[in-house]
């Protein structure tokens, strides 16, 4: 994707100090974007994740779909883009979002970065 810099995979949101996939506890499986904001916007960013993620079942910590924010600017745009999907979703039927601000990231383990592009030739 133009103006996407690099994509981590890793943990965070938890208290856990220098968690692992094994010993995750309260933590929770997240992507840092790094991206040029001269090329692409947060906004077009959370556009995609958007078209791309189904945030409408509850889920354990671990998993759960969430949105961290770096200032009042984005975490503006992730609201927005949360009551739009709740408001295509519909009365009464939730949408499962929490909006954070960014703490403390932890890279995840080698095995879990590119994770797709590695099981790209087992899946297809």
């Amino acid at each position: 994707m133009d103006g996407v810099r690099r994509v981590v995979v890793g943990y965070t949101g938890g208290t856990e100090s220098s968690p692992t996939y094994s010993s995750i506890k309260d933590s929770t499986e997240a992507v840092l974007i790094e991206f040029d904001p001269s090329t692409i916007s947060y906004e077009k960013i959370l556009d995609v994740w958007a078209k791309s993620h189904s945030p409408f079942f509850p889920q354990k910590c671990q998993y759960r779909s969430a949105i961290w924010y770096r200032n009042d600017e984005q975490k503006a745009s992730a609201e927005a883009v949360i009551a739009e999907l709740q408001n295509k979703r519909g009365e009464g039927k939730k949408v499962y979002v929490d909006v954070e601000p960014i703490g403390p990231f932890y890279q995840a383990e080698e095995y879990h970065q590119d994770f797709l592009n590695k099981q790209a030739s087992r899946v297809w």
